[in-house]
């Protein structure tokens, strides 16, 4: 979660633990829950970005990666100038700044929010990579932290840039909602797109907030996921140890681990 002004509907949504809409049926959540457990593949996780937030782990898949897009800059680009130092382009774009916190020849910066729609303010995540200049074949990378956005800017996202994106990386928001319907089915129907090209390699909870139980299903309201294309996916098995020696928590509040039902025979460390 980088340190960006949130809207009030988000924060207030986020903090609330009244469901003032039909609740999601129980199996449906846990449902979701399953098709997120994480897998443990050939290629070995590494991390970008600082021991906090603004770290992300990623598969070692990266090379031949022509650009990192990166939604959501805030005052933090540690991640970004990994990707750059590795040889690739980087596009941020964030209406709420004017530029990146650091600067490198490989940045190029957008002051516009990512979203579902284009216009002056925001803009689609297609439309972005279209005026980039970046080649159509090649393939990219996607580190997204939208404060919630995220979910509508990825189901206005075409089928065929989906596929472009050999590793998405992303924090997302408001988890602790799944137990509204409204909010479930626009959050499962992204996981469910995502999930189509894309398999969930690791998982790892947003500390700077509790987890929410309800029925005795814990899920933490931030979650930080990574998927991998699915045809770069090698030996796939259920991953089992958490937290990833690479795992850091993103504030200094007490460390939250990943509640058990998150990841199929795990061990919590």
């Amino acid at each position: 979660m980088k340190k960006v002004v949130r809207a009030l509907t988000f924060e207030a949504l986020s903090l609330g633990q009244a469901f003032p809409t039909t609740k999601t049926a129980r199996e449906r959540v846990e449902r979701l829950i399953e098709h997120l457990r994480p897998m443990s593949t050939a290629t070995p996780l590494i991390r970008l970005g600082p021991a906090g937030d603004g770290g992300y782990l990623v598969p070692d898949d990266l090379a031949a990666i022509e650009a990192c897009f990166s939604p959501g800059v805030a005052d933090l680009s540690d991640f970004e100038l990994e990707c750059a130092n590795r040889g690739m382009k980087v596009f941020m774009a964030d209406g709420s700044v004017d530029g990146p916190a650091q600067s490198h020849p490989s940045f190029h910066f957008d002051k516009r929010f990512i979203g579902a729609v284009t216009n002056e303010t925001f803009m689609t995540i297609d439309r972005w990579v279209g005026y980039t200049g970046v080649s159509r074949e090649s393939d990219l990378l996607l580190q997204i932290d939208i404060e919630g956005h995220e979910y509508a800017a990825l189901l206005a996202t075409s089928d065929a840039l989906m596929k472009r994106f050999r590793v998405i990386v992303g924090e997302f928001h408001l988890l602790n909602q799944l137990w509204n319907e409204p909010f479930f089915a626009l959050a499962s129907s992204t996981f469910e797109k995502i999930l189509q090209t894309h398999t969930c390699v690791h998982v790892h909870p947003n500390n700077d907030m509790d987890v929410f139980d309800r029925w005795g299903l814990a899920i933490p309201p931030l979650l930080e996921i990574t998927f991998l294309r699915k045809d770069r996916v090698i030996d796939a098995r259920p991953a089992q140890t958490f937290p990833h020696p690479l795992d850091a928590d993103c504030t200094p509040r007490a460390h939250l681990p990943l509640p058990a039902r998150w990841y199929a025979g795990g061990v919590l460390l």
